[in-house]
């Protein structure tokens, strides 16, 4: 008002405006700085399947004793809702909401084997091909797939979409990388 009301534009006038402006952006900065940004929570899908634990009896007592624990943790420490181990075309175990149903691996089971590197599907429906993993339990929202060399996968299931952090995808990489060193060492 001062600028559009004033006869004639003097120095003083200017550095007015200018220290108007700074003040008005360091307060917009403070305000945004102290503003808690809270990313939007998915709520939890209503996943249907029932509590399963199932470890194949042919492994090794070591090894059922390391997919027992690891399987563990991931269902309590992320935000998982199933894991499945898919080794040497059989399933060799089952934990959290699951169905009975056989897993087949499809295209994208076949792409993470092919890269050898872990695929995050952070919101099912946005890929097409997530349909493959309707035999583990329906419509899962978010899904981890992890290559266990060529011979198999890692697969879990989470509760909402966009639920796994960085540091999950972390721990799932560190723990299936000690899984793969003992299956192929006892299961060829």
């Amino acid at each position: 008002i001062n600028f559009f009301s004033a006869n004639a534009v003097i120095p003083s006038l200017q550095r007015a405006e200018i220290l108007a402006c700074l003040s008005s952006i360091i307060i917009i900065s403070i305000g945004l700085i102290l503003e808690k940004i809270q990313p939007i929570r998915s709520d939890k899908v209503n996943l249907e399947g029932k509590q399963v634990l199932f470890i194949d009896e042919t492994i090794e007592e070591n090894i059922r004793n390391e997919i027992a624990w690891g399987t563990k943790l991931i269902l309590t420490a992320t935000p998982a809702s199933t894991i499945l181990i898919y080794w040497n075309n059989s399933t060799i175990c089952r934990r959290g909401i699951s169905s009975n149903n056989k897993f087949i691996p499809g295209n994208i089971c076949s792409n993470a084997i092919q890269k050898q590197k872990l695929i995050s599907l952070a919101n099912t429906k946005n890929y097409p091909g997530s349909y493959e993993f309707n035999t583990i339990v329906n419509n899962l929202p978010s899904i981890i797939v992890y290559p266990l060399y060529k011979n198999g996968l890692v697969i879990i299931g989470g509760w909402t979409i966009r639920c796994f952090s960085k540091s999950d995808e972390l721990w799932i990489i560190g723990w299936s990388d000690k899984l793969k060193l003992y299956l192929n060492k006892s299961i060829k």
